[in-house]
């Protein structure tokens, strides 16, 4: 990030949380240019205090003034809180990255991945979505193969964490597993099902066809995100027992023929991604080794024996920095590089 630009008054909407903890962390990891940081959250969090930078921030209440004097509001607390207070910090004359689910799908904001469709920065009417956790390192990984060879078909399985349903259930999972540890009954408050021990193909809301909101998120945004609306693709999530980091499963199938070495090569070359195969020497991504880390890592690179045009393969990365916090942040460094900011 170059620090030759302005500073910049950012703001932060929900800043108590496990993202907006990780937008703090990841502007002051990257130098972003801020003048003035403002931590906002509910009013329950009113008299808390958050870190940046080495400083100590009192979270304020927000409130529809909360944006006077700020350039920059990055939001990740929930779609009702994004719809009732983007569009006055966009009054007020902030841009706002927005992290919620609120604003991707609406034909006049832009849905941005800056390894992928960065030029669509430029089409902003003052807010900027980010996209879905699983949304995102897949179109990174897409993205290369589809420029090389066209795509055809997409089929996604996600391994995602309890980070990615938020702090309770990350500790709901930790106090679960201990409790079957110790020989006790484990109890499930926070979500549908027991996590620890187990694999729950659910807990987000289901549509009328069978498929739940998340599975439809993942399949709108990726065509969203790569400008290919009719681009046929489903997606089946998954709930697994691991804190931090989501894993996809993923078939593809391209226009031309794409032999997994040279799928390889190209997503070795593509920005923002690590691969990490071969396993001969167990080398392979996981999200334990992948938690913290900024890129988008994929392994297990092969031809697909089902399909004459055919890849599978498979992806993980750390969902509340490339999935979320970072790509937020890496949205509004390239507002910045572009002058839209």
């Amino acid at each position: 990030m170059s620090t030759s630009h302005r500073s910049l008054n950012v703001a932060v909407v929900g800043a108590t949380g496990m993202v907006g903890q990780e937008m703090l962390r990841v502007l002051a990891q990257r130098r972003f240019p801020v003048a003035k940081l403002k931590a906002l959250a509910s009013e329950r969090s009113e008299g808390l205090e958050v870190q940046s930078n080495g400083h100590t921030v009192p979270v304020e209440t927000l409130r529809e003034d909360s944006f006077e004097g700020i350039d920059l509001a990055l939001f990740s607390a929930g779609a009702d809180v994004s719809l009732l207070y983007a569009p006055p910090a966009v009054e007020a004359g902030a841009l706002v990255v927005d992290n919620s689910s609120a604003w991707r799908m609406k034909e006049n904001v832009p849905l941005v991945v800056p390894e992928v469709n960065p030029s669509d920065i430029r089409d902003n009417e003052g807010i900027i979505a980010n996209p879905n956790c699983c949304a995102i390192p897949l179109s990174v990984v897409l993205e290369p193969l589809r420029k090389e060879a066209g795509l055809r078909r997409v089929l996604v399985s996600t391994y995602q964490s309890a980070s990615g349903a938020g702090r309770a259930l990350v500790d709901e999972l930790a106090e679960q597993t201990a409790a079957i540890a110790s020989g006790k009954a484990p109890q499930a408050l926070v979500y549908s099902h027991t996590l620890a021990y187990n694999v729950v193909p659910g807990g987000w809301k289901p549509d009328l066809e069978g498929y739940n909101e998340e599975e439809i998120k993942i399949a709108q945004e990726t065509r969203k995100i790569l400008h290919q609306p009719e681009l046929p693709l489903a997606a089946t999530c998954v709930r697994v027992p691991v804190p931090v980091g989501h894993g996809e499963s993923v078939f593809l199938e391209t226009d031309r023929m794409l032999a997994a070495e040279d799928a390889r090569l190209l997503l070795g070359m593509a920005p923002g991604v690590i691969v990490e195969d071969d396993p001969h020497a167990r080398l392979y991504p996981t999200p334990a080794a992948v938690a913290g880390k900024d890129e988008v890592y994929v392994g297990r690179i092969r031809n697909d024996l089902s399909s004459s045009h055919g890849l599978a393969l498979w992806i993980v990365s750390d969902n509340l920095r490339k999935g979320a916090a970072l790509n937020a942040v890496q949205i509004a460094e390239s507002a910045l590089e572009m002058g839209v900011l």
